[in-house]
């Protein structure tokens, strides 16, 4: 009887492990297809698809891509700055045209998609591609800022691009009033 009781409650063991191994596989795997796909709606985009979505029931689509050289980075940016949206890409907090020069403010998680934000420094130089082409913007200004404090300022007459993240950047704790900001301003270099 024991050694009966002792092999069910290893099978249990190895089930719950396994369940959680795949589990841990799923989460990379559905972000590496979300990528597939957001590549795939982001050159629908370019083609001229204006309403390319990356698979059917999406409720957002690509809308830019930022590139930071120095880190070899590439991030495909989303319309709609929803929690669900920021689970696969960086997203457009204002609904600025991008084809136009205006006021440009991009958030994204501290620990996925803006994770970089912590390795950029001033003078680095950012990339947005939009359906009208490429700009380029220089990192002006990095800053720890206060949301209960201060408000982020959004004026349309201003062409530049800023980086919106939670800070700080390695905290276990999420949620907090603090937010790193970024701001690049136009470059040609």
């Amino acid at each position: 009887m024991k050694l009966r009781l002792r092999h069910g409650l290893l099978l249990t063991a190895c089930i719950a492990a396994a369940m959680n191994f795949v589990a841990a596989l799923w989460i990379p795997a559905k972000a590496e297809l979300a990528q597939f796909l957001l590549e795939r709606a982001w050159q629908r985009t370019l083609s001229g698809d204006k309403d390319a979505k990356p698979w059917p029931w999406a409720d957002t689509r690509a809308v830019a891509v930022l590139e930071v050289p120095r880190l070899g980075l590439r991030e495909i940016v989303l319309e709609g700055s929803s929690g669900r949206n920021l689970a696969f890409g960086p997203t457009l907090v204002n609904k600025t045209k991008l084809e136009v020069t205006a006021d440009r403010i991009l958030s994204g998680h501290r620990d996925t998609h803006f994770r970089f934000l912590k390795k950029l420094m001033v003078g680095d130089i950012l990339t947005l591609h939009t359906v009208a082409g490429a700009r380029d913007y220089r990192v002006t200004w990095q800053e720890s800022v206060d949301s209960l404090r201060q408000q982020l300022v959004i004026d349309e007459g201003i062409n530049r691009l800023t980086l919106l993240t939670c800070y700080p950047f390695d905290t276990a704790t999420t949620g907090g009033p603090l937010r790193w900001v970024v701001t690049a301003l136009p470059y040609s270099g």
